[in-house]
């Protein structure tokens, strides 16, 4: 393992743009796996990104024989603690271990098979070589020798017992009692040991045991008290992560799992999920306050809807801004969509509060008083989204370490303000009209009930008065 790791870090030396590499073996924890941290140049000394850097190592690495190469570009926000091989988790757990072993590879082959993924891999290894050594108890019983003499023999030789120190006069070492490098290697070296015997006698460990061999796991993971195996993957290209968990829970489905079987995601995936889940509903709930707030500051339950009217505008604009440059909808761009409920919705607020001063105190006509907001707020609402959208094209034009991650923000903010900014200077006087004549039409309909009701009851006082 440690050679053909010295050869696949050359192979990633030899790109251009990687300035230095550390790596070790046995880390993951079994020694047949290596890990690698791979440094880049700096922006200003390549032209490629860490995600093209990480494409063009992943088929530059595959002349190295007899070993597979994982890579992911390390994230400035990392969710979750586990370390896999991959950026996404998907973990599978089973009390029944057998079970664990038997569908994992089928699950590992049918996300493999998926086009919205690569470079799935598991930490499930079933199938490592394993000796057995079963002690013929008639033997050792008949010799007098114990377990614990077969056990001391066999740590002596591949244990690195230490049997002593020797001590200089500024430094200590340590001796080491074990079997030579090339014995270790081969399971004949058993046939070369021998036990005491309490008689003094040499007997050889073949004579005391008996060899099987046969297929193991390496580790056995466990979480949350059960066993589990985690399958992690990385995103194709064109493909978003909430494409991934919609394919990864289409073919789930088609497999008939046992009940026992779990499939929970991990890290980045499960906050994803979790997200996904719940974000309707937040975003349901924030609307409702924000019309609850508006609908006490004017009181009034219409004119609230007619601010709310904004936003689709704002959405759609950072939709199309993120489609036009190519850039997925992350946890980041929703960031940018809410900081716009609130930049966008004060071209509303200004334009609403002063029509409805013009009809409250001033007595105009709904089309009079919204024609003369839009006129007075024209310059204040251009300037505020004038500042809020230049304070936001360094982010969407920045370059630099890290600019991958706050560039969707700024892209978010500038395609929503450019577009509500045209739309609502027309559509909310338009709203604001229709639900100004909404409002006077159910009113003119209650009158005749309030009226009639009124004349209703000045009939019976007067009978009243006769009596």
């Amino acid at each position: 393992m440690v050679e053909r790791v010295h050869e696949l870090a050359k192979v990633v030396m030899a790109d251009p743009d990687v300035q230095t590499i550390y790596y070790w073996v046995g880390a993951n924890p079994t020694v047949n796996s290596a890990r690698l941290m791979i440094d880049l140049k700096p922006l200003s000394q390549r032209k490629a990104s860490a995600t093209d850097v990480v494409n063009r190592l992943r088929k530059a690495t595959t002349r190295v024989p007899a070993i597979a190469f994982f890579a992911q570009a390390r994230q400035d926000v990392q969710i979750g603690a586990r370390v896999s091989k991959t950026q996404y988790q998907h973990t599978l757990q089973d009390p029944d271990v057998a079970e664990l072993f038997k569908w994992a590879p089928i699950v590992l082959a049918k996300l493999s098979s998926l086009p919205e993924l690569q470079d799935v891999t598991g930490d499930l290894q079933a199938t490592a070589p394993r000796m057995m050594l079963k002690i013929d108890r008639n033997i050792t019983g008949r010799l007098g020798i114990s377990p614990q003499a077969i056990g001391d023999t066999l740590y002596d030789a591949f244990g690195q017992r230490q049997v002593a120190t020797i001590f200089g006069e500024l430094d200590q070492h340590r001796v080491i009692l074990e079997a030579t490098p090339a014995s270790q290697e081969d399971a004949s070296s058993l046939e070369t040991l021998y036990v005491p015997s309490p008689a003094g006698q040499m007997v050889p460990l073949s004579v005391l045991t008996k060899s099987e061999m046969s297929v193991s796991p390496l580790t056995i993971n466990h979480q949350d008290m059960f066993s589990s195996a985690t399958l992690s993957f990385n995103l194709a290209p064109g493909h978003s992560l909430g494409e991934a968990i919609a394919a990864i829970q289409n073919a789930e489905q088609t497999l008939a799992k046992p009940a026992s079987l779990t499939a929970l995601y991990q890290g980045s995936a499960k906050v994803f999920e979790t997200s996904l889940a719940s974000q309707p509903y937040l975003i349901a709930a924030a609307i409702i306050a924000v019309y609850i707030v508006l609908g006490i500051l004017y009181e009034s339950f219409i004119h609230p809807i007619t601010i709310l009217s904004t936003l689709p505008s704002a959405g759609v604009g950072a939709f199309l801004a993120l489609i036009a440059l190519g850039y997925d909808f992350s946890l980041i761009a929703l960031i940018g969509v809410i900081l716009l409920v609130g930049i966008v919705k004060k071209n509303a607020i200004m334009m609403i509060d002063f029509a409805l001063v013009g009809e409250r105190h001033r007595h105009l006509t709904p089309e009079q008083s919204i024609y003369e907001a839009c006129l007075m707020r024209f310059r204040p609402i251009m300037m505020t989204t004038m500042a809020a959208l230049l304070g936001s094209l360094p982010l969407a034009l920045g370059s630099g370490a890290g600019s991958e991650l706050r560039r969707p923000l700024g892209i978010a903010i500038v395609g929503g303000l450019l577009l509500s900014r045209f739309l609502t200077l027309f559509t909310t006087p338009v709203i604001y009209i229709y639900l100004s004549k909404l409002t006077r039409r159910a009113r003119r309909d209650q009158q005749p009930r309030i009226n009639s009701k009124a004349a209703g009851q000045g009939d019976v006082a007067t009978i009243r008065a006769a009596e």
